[in-house]
């Protein structure tokens, strides 16, 4: 390949060409070479656009796996933990193409897809450079920072350095006053100490969009989600959702279903958004506790709305060990944890659409367990007419319990309410 591609964006053929050089365990610096690149260019596409394929089905990838002691439970503190590392996968050429060992390997398989590759590139570039990257909301809450500043005199260079939580460069700033992304607050060109003189693209759209960031789907799609499950049978899923009427105002109910025991839990939010989401897992987590938490949440089923996008956060604690897996529904595909969505036809029995949930009577954590005790308590004849409290205090007491001392309660089937005026 000739050196004058040195500075091209990769092609389909050329992504081609990185797959065969994979599959032959050839270094990056030689597949560099016959494509007439940089090495660390190589080396940033493949980890970059490398697929992750096949999950290692314990916590910890562990060395010691294979001779393990303490029958593969993998304790965060474990002291014969060491970490695995595989050549071939994690330094060069950096995917496990063509891998002898791919049949056998247990660990985590990462694949390197030239046409996938080619797909998730070309979208990224068109997202990219299309509108700017704030939604309104954000453009509002930065010109309230920013325009006070400026009648005061001070440079966006100032103003950058003494806000870093603005969270854009000087020259990103220029740009959005020059190009009149915050005219809506009334900043011009005219509001800068120093107008910088360039040229401004012609029939620029200065329409607001926030560029999504499809990375955190790489191997938590729905397809990897059922590929998981047939290699795994066994594994206890919880489906997860959001349920709310006023999206401005809230308040949000965050939902998971435990699908083992039928089991509906939910945490009352003020707001949704990827933190209070995140908050919410955590406190699930406080409540079981670590080994519980692990045990029974293998894998965590949601969709693809904005408030749970940070899969990474949500399968891993702060100490970076996993605690559960995360997966993504298709896109308009709620069917896929319809079990959820059953639960939540439930759930409008006593919240429904359309109606002032504060103004019901839901302005808590206590009025939300209220609602989950009755409709928990209720028999299902997916259960063989017994509740969804019954069947976990049968198959698992302690994990009963922990929800019980939260604060959920078997209520006497004859008094179980699925009517608003129980929030009352």
């Amino acid at each position: 390949m000739a050196a004058t591609n040195f500075n091209k964006h990769l092609t389909l053929d050329e992504r081609r060409i990185i797959a065969n050089g994979i599959s032959a365990g050839s270094p990056k610096s030689h597949i560099a070479s016959v494509l007439g690149k940089d090495k660390s260019t190589i080396g940033k596409e493949i980890k970059a656009r490398r697929i992750l394929t096949h999950r290692f089905n314990l916590p910890l990838e562990c060395s010691n796996y294979p001779h393990c002691k303490h029958g593969r439970h993998c304790p965060s503190d474990c002291l014969d933990y060491i970490p695995f590392v595989c050549k071939r996968r994690d330094r060069s050429p950096g995917a496990c193409n063509g891998c002898s060992q791919f049949t056998h390997c247990r660990f985590n398989k990462f694949i390197y897809k030239p046409e996938l590759a080619d797909v998730d590139y070309r979208t990224t570039l068109v997202d990219s450079r299309s509108g700017v990257n704030l939604s309104c909301d954000e453009a509002k809450k930065l010109a309230a920072i920013i325009k006070p500043l400026l009648d005061q005199g001070h440079s966006p260079y100032h103003i950058i350095h003494s806000h870093p939580e603005i969270g854009i460069t000087e020259r990103t700033l220029y740009t959005y006053i020059e190009d009149g992304i915050f005219a809506i607050a009334g900043i011009t060109q005219m509001d800068l100490r120093r107008q910088v003189s360039r040229k401004i693209a012609k029939n620029r759209k200065n329409t607001f969009k926030k560029r999504e960031d499809r990375k955190y789907l790489k191997g938590r799609t729905y397809a990897d989600y059922k590929n998981y499950l047939s290699e795994n049978p066994n594994t206890l899923v919880v489906q997860m959702d959001t349920v709310y009427n006023d999206g401005s105002n809230g308040p949000f109910i965050q939902t998971l279903k435990f699908l083992r025991y039928g089991f509906l839990f939910a945490i009352y939010h003020e707001k949704k958004d990827s933190r209070a989401m995140l908050q919410g897992i955590d406190l699930l987590e406080e409540i079981l506790g670590k080994e519980l938490f692990h045990s029974e949440l293998e894998v965590l089923l949601t969709d693809r709305g904005s408030e749970f996008i940070c899969a990474e956060a949500f399968e891993k604690r702060q100490d970076e060990t996993i605690r559960t897996r995360v997966y993504y529904c298709d896109p308009m595909q709620s069917g896929q944890k319809g079990s959820l969505e059953n639960n939540h036809i439930e759930l409008r029995y006593i919240c429904p659409k359309g109606t002032d949930l504060r103004g019901l009577g839901l302005d808590g954590q206590d009025k939300l367990n209220l609602v989950l005790s009755h409709i928990n308590s209720m028999p299902k004849e997916k259960l063989n007419g017994k509740s969804p409290i019954e069947l976990m205090e049968f198959l698992h007491p302690s994990l009963m319990k922990k929800f019980n001392d939260f604060g959920i309660t078997k209520i006497e089937k004859d008094k179980v309410l699925l009517k608003p005026y129980l929030l009352k």
